[in-house]
Order: structure tokens, then C-alpha cells, then sequence
């Protein structure tokens, strides 16, 4: 088949590896040709650009307004004006190609005009990756509301959100709790199929590293060796109640077993950073966002993955950063708001604890758990088993293809 996808995650080839590329490859790997559209932000100074083929790959860097880092007006003018430049993009470099599907992810929930215009000239299937329930999202954190103008931008989003849903043919859920949250929230004819197509990656070899290495690693990120390393990798903005973070943190201070890393950006990085300068704490390092090579020799020497949000959501988010720990087999200690499944997820693959996101007293008790070395052994084997087993890019490759069949054959 030849597969279009649209997405605002940035990358030149499908050989970089995220969330997306994994799957894409094995599209690539089963014989079918893939056309991606990914993006390249203003401030970068370059012009839209095919980059390099691939084996039955194409990649299209196309030139958008700054849509990261940057002010609310500008993100605002920027995310208005994607669906023209994706369409027009589409007429320009794919005029001689007719696609049987085209795969998209959320966020942004504005590829609506992009998406038709192919299923409609090219008679395609349509395959939303349901990555984000926005504006539900962005109301639970009181970002947006029911009234006033804020209402106002909640009830427009809202039906780009509901259009978004109606021309897609499929849609694929991150876990059960979300697939049954957008079931009940949203009107499917009888043709559409609303199913549980999870975050999947290409798992790594998985080469458990020596003590040495592992001493040297340590060594070099000033992580202290004979403490238990607590490790959280990724976004630090509202949705993981960054507040609640340094409260954890804070009540964990006396415990001498206990270090945390904590790698990252984001909007609410700052308390992390005005916790540490405050209180001098001894048992918390705070990195940068790493290059993914990077933070995976970070993870090889921690002990414990984590996951943080914001108990307020509504909605049953379930965080890609679960996969990057049990890629790494770490067990894992999520605290979260009550609406999401991970914790549900972790019971049943064994491979960690889960705490309510409110008090710091189940998070003090999950931590405790973990300063046993045969149970973080234990659970880190079944998390990476668990990974092998739900989690893969081949799973997720399969659950699209099942649509498929007669196609394929």
C-alpha cells in the first residue's frame, strides 16, 4: 500500500527512532511505501525539503510557523495556518501518488482539511494514532473552560476535535480506559472502529550493562553508587504537576538510600530549579532534556523508572515515557490521577507500584518498596518482558493491518 503520515514530531528519516518511526519501518519492512510529512519550524531558518529517500521511504521536511517555544499569538497563527501548508504540500510533492491510507497522530487535532482532501481524491482510509484528548486535556488544568472566552475556544476546538473523529475510519486508543472514555464522550457511526492500538516502539537489544560500566556511568553524571536511583526522563509542564514533584521529593529528603534524577524541560521546570536553590537538596540531581542516546545510558544506571501526573485529569492519559523504562527493564513507580489505567497496567505486568498524585504519603510508600534489590530485579525482568510482549512496533503494525487483509495478501 502506499501509506501517508502527517504528524508535527520532527524527523529527516525513518532509521531516528521515536514512537512513530518504529512503526513506520515496519510498514517499510512489510513492502508498503511510506510518505511523511513532519515538520521544520521557522526559526530554524531552512526551506521545505525532501530529505534523503529511504528504502520505499519518503520524508518531507515542510516549512511551518514556530509552533514550540514560543509566544501564545504565534503558536495561536502557527497551528491555524498547518492544514493549508500540509495540503498544499500534499498537491505539490504528491500529485502522481494515490494513497490507500493515511495514518495521523494527536496532537494537533487540526489535520481535519489535510486529512479529507486525501481520502476524498484518493478514495484513502483514514487511521488516527489517538495520542492526546484535547481540549478535554487543557480543561481539566484549567487552561481553558465552559465560559467566557475561554468557553469560547473549548466549543471551537471542540468541533475540530469531533470533525477529527468523524472522518477517521479508525481509531486507535492508547489503553482500554481510553478507548472507553472517547466511546462515551463521542458520536461513531457504525462503520467506524474505535480500538486499542497502544504506544509501541522497536524494543532496544537490551544488553544489561556491568557493574563497572555502571559505576562509570554513575561516576560521570554525579549519580552517588551505592544509592537507589530514581529516575524521571521527559516533559516537566503541567500536565505532571511539577508542584507535586517537589513536594515527593521534599519528603523523601531524609532517607540516605534515596537519590532522584530528574531529566527534562518544560514550562514548570522552574519550581524544580528554585526547590534545588532554595533548599540545597543532597539527594536530587536535575538534567536537561538529553539526546536520546544520552538519557538511555542515564536509565542504564537508575534503578527505578517514574511517571507523574496531574491529579486533576479527567481523562485517562497514558504516558509514552513507560516505554523508555521498560525498554531499559526498570521497574516502575507511577503516581498519577485515578482516570488513567497505567496503574491497572503495572498490577498486572508486575512490574511496579502505583500511588494517587495527591498526598506524598503513597509515594513515600511506593518508594519504599523499592529499596529491596531482589523486587526491583524481579520487576525489572517483567517489565521488559511485559514491553516484548504488549508493547512492540510489530503490535502495533498488526492491529492496523488486520483492516487490511485482503490488501496485503
Amino acid at each position: 500500500m502506499n501509506i501517508l503520515f502527517l504528524t508535527l514530531v520532527e524527523f529527516d528519516r525513518l532509521s531516528e527512532q521515536n514512537l512513530y518511526t518504529d512503526l513506520l519501518r515496519e510498514f517499510v519492512n512489510h513492502g508498503h511505501f511510506v510518505y511523511a510529512i513532519s515538520p521544520i519550524e521557522r526559526r530554524e531558518a531552512k526551506c521545505t525539503y525532501l530529505s534523503q529517500n529511504e528504502r520505499n521511504a519518503k520524508v518531507l521536511r515542510l516549512r511551518i510557523g514556530n509552533t514550540q517555544k514560543t509566544n501564545m499569538v504565534e503558536k495561536g497563527i502557527s497551528t491555524v495556518t498547518l492544514e493549508r501548508l500540509f495540503i498544499h504540500a500534499i498537491r505539490r510533492y504528491t500529485a502522481q501518488i494515490r494513497f490507500d491510507l493515511v495514518l495521523y497522530s494527536t496532537p494537533p487535532i487540526t489535520f481535519c482539511n489535510a486529512v479529507r482532501f486525501v481520502k476524498k481524491r484518493d478514495g484513502a482510509k483514514t487511521y488516527l494514532l489517538l495520542k492526546d484528548i484535547f481540549p478535554q486535556n487543557a480543561v481539566d488544568l484549567g487552561m481553558l473552560g465552559k465560559n467566557g472566552i475561554r468557553g469560547m475556544l473549548y466549543r471551537m476546538f471542540r468541533r475540530k476535535e469531533r470533525t477529527l473523529y468523524r472522518i477517521s475510519d479508525y481509531i486507535g486508543c492508547m489503553s482500554p480506559a481510553n478507548a472507553r472514555y472517547v466511546k462515551r464522550h463521542n458520536f461513531f457511526s457504525e462503520q467506524q472502529v474505535v480500538e486499542v492500538n497502544p504506544n509501541c516502539i522497536r524494543p532496544s537489544v537490551n544488553d544489561r550493562i556491568s557493574e563497572e560500566e555502571r559505576c562509570r556511568l554513575r561516576r560521570r553524571y554525579r549519580i552517588p553508587e551505592e544509592r537507589i536511583a530514581f529516575l524521571y526522563g521527559g516533559n516537566l509542564g503541567r500536565p505532571q504537576d511539577v508542584a507535586y514533584i517537589v513536594r515527593c521529593l521534599r519528603a523523601c529528603a531524609s532517607d540516605p538510600r534515596i537519590y532522584f534524577v530528574i531529566a527534562g524541560s518544560g514550562t514548570e521546570r522552574h519550581l524544580l530549579r528554585e526547590y534545588i536553590k532554595s533548599e540545597h537538596p543532597k539527594h536530587v540531581r536535575l538534567l536537561p532534556q538529553l539526546k536520546r542516546d544520552e538519557y538511555e545510558r542515564v536509565a542504564c544506571c537508575c534503578d527505578v523508572g517514574l511517571i507523574f501526573l496531574d491529579h486533576r485529569f479527567t481523562i485517562p492519559n497514558f504516558p509514552s515515557r513507560l516505554l523508555s523504562y521498560l525498554d531499559a527493564g526498570l521497574p516502575v513507580l507511577a503516581a498519577t490521577d485515578r482516570n488513567t489505567d497505567i496503574g491497572q497496567v503495572i498490577r498486572k505486568g508486575a512490574f511496579g507500584c502505583w500511588c494517587e498524585s495527591t498526598g506524598t504519603e503513597g509515594f513515600v510508600q511506593c518508594v519504599e518498596l523499592f529499596l529491596d534489590a531482589e523486587t526491583r530485579l524481579q520487576q525489572g525482568r517483567n517489565a521488559r518482558k511485559y514491553l516484548e510482549q504488549h508493547y512492540t512496533a510489530k503490535h502495533g503494525y498488526e492491529i492496523i493491518m488486520r483492516h487490511f487483509a485482503e490488501s496485503e495478501r
